[in-house]
């Protein structure tokens, strides 16, 4: 939401897995920006951002990859994560990021669900992960970048009517939104079913939808990929039922979306998604 006052409360980035195993999630709806990022294999994770809900239950929890901690530093998050890639490791340790990780030293700030199969049963919450930062001694005043606000709320997006969007990933895997005029919100599916939170049943939805383009590689025999998480590149914004193609750039601290003529694009009160794909993504608009 926008604000007068200044907003000193540090952000916590939780990665969220999305394998079929951990599904449903829960806490998504309550994160005021998410991510969507293919990992290794075929499967998507979240990078989910919270700092204006107090979420009692976040997860499952997994592993964190180097565009993943490119994402929670710029936004200057204590991130929240459950293992890592080397190279991720050693990005976090070289920069000295504030993070808690579960399997080296941080159990405290999680629980095992019994419900499910480890690793995929892994939570923790926002209680929790302030515990764990003031514990840990990391930084409570927030230094990170302010997001761009529509001033009279209003979307002024200029493209065409969208009330449908499907958005394919890999092998088969797409995720979709529909439009609901009522509540002015696009509401999430994946593979043609509402995406829904574990504990309170309720589809996720976004007031602010965005489809990044961005240049994929991968770069060793597990399926591990480089993601651009900087740009700029091509992508598109929906909001209340319309939309608008975009230029995308990592700009103080966050990916904005640029109009043609290099202004902003602003957001409208409410959460963010933010869906990364490959170059070259089709998306089918109804």
């Amino acid at each position: 939401m926008p604000t007068d006052k200044e907003v000193k409360s540090r952000p916590f980035m939780v990665m969220v897995e999305n394998a079929p195993q951990a599904r449903p999630q829960t806490g998504l709806d309550q994160a005021d920006i998410v991510y969507e990022i293919l990992a290794e294999g075929e499967i998507t994770r979240f990078v989910s951002v919270f700092q204006s809900q107090a979420a009692k239950t976040i997860g499952p929890v997994r592993s964190i990859r180097p565009y993943f901690v490119e994402i929670g530093d710029a936004l200057d998050a204590v991130i929240v994560h459950a293992g890592w890639s080397q190279e991720a490791m050693d990005m976090m340790a070289g920069r000295k990021l504030a993070h808690l990780d579960e399997v080296y030293g941080d159990g405290a700030y999680y629980w095992r669900a019994t419900d499910r199969k480890a690793p995929h049963n892994l939570y923790t919450s926002m209680d929790k992960m302030k515990q764990g930062a003031e514990a840990r001694k990391f930084r409570s005043e927030w230094n990170g970048p302010l997001l761009t606000f529509a001033k009279d709320a209003q979307s002024k997006l200029t493209g065409a009517a969208v009330n449908y969007i499907q958005i394919p990933y890999i092998q088969g895997y797409f995720v979709s939104y529909e439009y609901n005029a009522a509540e002015g919100v696009y509401k999430r599916s994946m593979e043609g079913k509402p995406h829904l939170d574990k504990e309170t049943g309720k589809q996720l939805q976004t007031r602010n939808l965005l489809v990044l383009e961005s240049k994929h590689k991968i770069v060793d025999k597990e399926g591990r990929r480089t993601v651009d998480v900087f740009g700029p590149g091509k992508g598109l914004i929906l909001q209340e039922g319309k939309s608008q193609q975009i230029t995308w750039e990592r700009k103080n601290g966050m990916l904005r979306a640029y109009a043609e003529g290099g202004k902003e694009v602003p957001l409208l009160p409410g959460n963010t998604w933010i869906q990364i794909v490959p170059e070259g993504t089709t998306l089918k608009m109804e």
